[in-house]
């Protein structure tokens, strides 16, 4: 001590000698006594040390050594609660530095032991205290007593997380619940600790719910086919046609997220803890409250909600739909789709067909808007009258034509031309054309036009009689070879028929298609219009015409002699007519 130091008496021979004090013990001996209070510690240890201090950035720990350490606060950032007095364990990096200085990491006492304790705690079912290091692909990276462990996004909580990174930097508790050991994976578990918990909320909650009952709930997930709803430690599910009395297309267009509504339960599964819920049941079905003053016959308005191929979906007022049936749309009879007229979101005025309000249905119709075109059709399309059709579609006796919507009509395929031999009406003009037409027949009950083309122009078959008399002569030109004969084109556009045996040339050759000839008309039928042609007689007719002379004189040589036959005489004419005369008085 200072104050009993001696300074006059001190022995400065003897402190010179290793003497330290006046018992007479060296300073070796005092170090040695000294040394033999401290703990003994070698470099790699894992010993237990006491905090002494805390500050943001160190921790002092003191392992009874003869100085303390100073440890980053970073490695105790797990255990938010570490105060002055906690016993912790810390790793001998080196008893003595460069500077004397004691070197501890209590990181490393954790690394050294934390497998054998992470796989203690699964054993044990213990729950440990882990800080979350950084978010990664699907869930968190947590550091649990010294090892690196995944935490799955859908373990964090009892409710779905939406952000991640609110947790980074947090220390909690988890559950060990699964190891890799050849990997050496530890996944972890928050979750797991509050289901726990809830397990016994659940159980009471659900033996307390009665159908119908209300209950406030807040918006936990929304999905495309509803929305769960959280009753306070239990789900319920409101399913998608349980929003609302409409059609709902996204669920997020009537709730949102963390928001607390009224739902009331429509079921429920005590053993399956499923609770189905609804919404719209909350108000009047709007059936209830349509206006009373709806009748058949009233034109209303709406909105497209649905397409179908045989009709669309029309919402008159939420949760009140029409049907319009496709055949309703158009006065024509055409099959077409509903897509062809209306679209989804379309707002369209329509009349009402029929109205259940018991059955809760409802038929409109767009085409009673219109006048129904064939109400006046002797009126508008008179028969004789001359119109402008649209070429619809083909048969092969004809083509069917659309005046205008809802009119419709057949050409027959004798009634295209007057002269041209149409096999097919393709041949003639295609779909979609515009072809000129006379209304020859009205079928108003069958709702048919029986039409003409050809009739636009006066019959040339009248003046072509006497044009194409019998053995006139003229040039045509083979359009069509048959096994019968051949197609052949005359002046005007005219077509005659020429058989095999008429088409033979003079020179014996081969006729093709193309080849322009002289023919001869040996038949012309003005009722059939037919016009019969021969391309031999053109070269072969003196021959043809001494053939049947010879024939008939002939046949007159070897005609055996007739016999006698006595003639009547006009005696025997009267004798006939008394007699008859007679028999018609008795």
């Amino acid at each position: 001590m200072a104050e009993n130091f001696d300074l006059q008496n001190f022995d400065w021979e003897a402190y010179e000698n290793g003497m330290t004090d006046h018992s007479g013990k060296s300073k070796e001996e005092l170090t040695a006594l000294y040394d033999n209070t401290l703990n003994s510690i070698k470099a790699g240890e894992v010993v237990k040390g006491i905090v002494k201090g805390i500050n943001k950035r160190e921790v002092i720990i003191s392992v009874g050594f003869k100085s303390d350490a100073v440890v980053p606060a970073a490695e105790f950032r797990y255990n938010e609660d570490l105060k002055v007095g906690d016993e912790v364990e810390v790793y001998v990096v080196n008893p003595e530095d460069k500077k004397g200085q004691l070197e501890l990491s209590h990181k490393q006492a954790r690394a050294a032991q934390s497998w054998e304790r992470v796989n203690a705690a699964l054993a044990n079912e213990e729950v440990v205290k882990g800080y979350i290091k950084c978010k990664t692909k699907g869930g968190m990276i947590v550091d649990v007593l010294g090892t690196e462990a995944f935490l799955p996004g859908s373990q964090i909580d009892v409710k779905p997380i939406r952000d991640y990174d609110i947790f980074v930097g947090k220390t909690m508790e988890f559950k060990i619940v699964k190891i890799n050991q050849e990997f050496r994976n530890v996944v972890v578990s928050h979750k797991a600790l509050i289901e726990a918990e809830l397990e016994a909320q659940k159980k009471e909650i659900v033996s307390k719910l009665e159908k119908g009952q209300v209950l406030e709930g807040t918006v936990k997930n929304i999905t495309n086919y509803g929305v769960f709803i959280d009753l306070g430690g239990v789900d319920g599910l409101i399913h998608i046609t349980d929003l609302s009395w409409g059609r709902v297309n996204d669920p997020k267009s009537i709730v949102s997220l963390d928001q607390k509504i009224n739902v009331v339960i429509l079921d429920f599964d005590e053993d399956k803890k499923r609770i189905a819920l609804g919404l719209k049941q909350l108000t009047p079905h709007p059936w209830d409250t349509l206006d009373p003053n709806l009748k058949v016959g009233d034109k209303i308005k709406g909105t497209v909600a649905v397409m179908a191929d045989y009709g669309a979906f029309v919402e008159v007022a939420p949760g009140v739909e029409g049907l319009i049936h496709v055949s309703e749309m158009s006065w024509s009879q055409h099959l077409r789709s509903a897509n062809d007229f209306l679209k989804v979101g379309q707002e369209v005025e329509a009349v009402i067909l029929t109205l259940d309000r018991a059955e809760r249905k409802m038929s409109l119709g767009l085409k009673q808007l219109k006048a129904d075109p064939w109400e006046t059709i002797e009126t508008k399309y008179a028969v004789g009258t001359k119109h402008t059709a649209r070429v619809r579609n083909f048969t092969n006796f004809g083509v069917f034509v659309e005046i205008e919507e809802g009119v419709d009509g057949l050409i027959h395929i004798s009634d295209l031309s007057w002269t041209k031999k149409i096999k097919h009406p393709n041949e003639f003009t295609q779909i979609g054309a515009t072809i000129e037409v006379v209304v020859l027949e009205i079928d108003k009950e069958n709702r048919r036009l029986s039409l003409g083309h050809k009739q636009l122009e006066d019959n040339p078959w009248n003046a072509l009689e006497a044009k194409f008399a019998v053995d006139t002569l003229h040039e045509g030109k083979v359009a069509e070879l048959t096994d019968k004969g051949a197609v052949v084109t005359l002046e005007e556009g005219v077509e005659g028929f020429c058989t095999a045996r008429h088409l033979v040339k003079a020179d014996k050759s081969t006729v093709a298609v193309g080849d322009v000839l002289d023919f001869k008309v040996i038949e012309f039928n003005k009722d059939a219009k037919r016009i019969l042609l021969s391309h031999l007689r053109t070269w072969e007719a003196p021959k043809e015409e001494e053939k049947p002379a010879k024939k008939a004189k002939k046949a007159a040589a070897e005609q055996p002699t007739a016999p006698q036959i006595e003639k009547t005489t006009f005696g025997d004419i009267e004798a006939l007519a008394a007699l008859k005369a007679q028999l018609e008085g008795k």
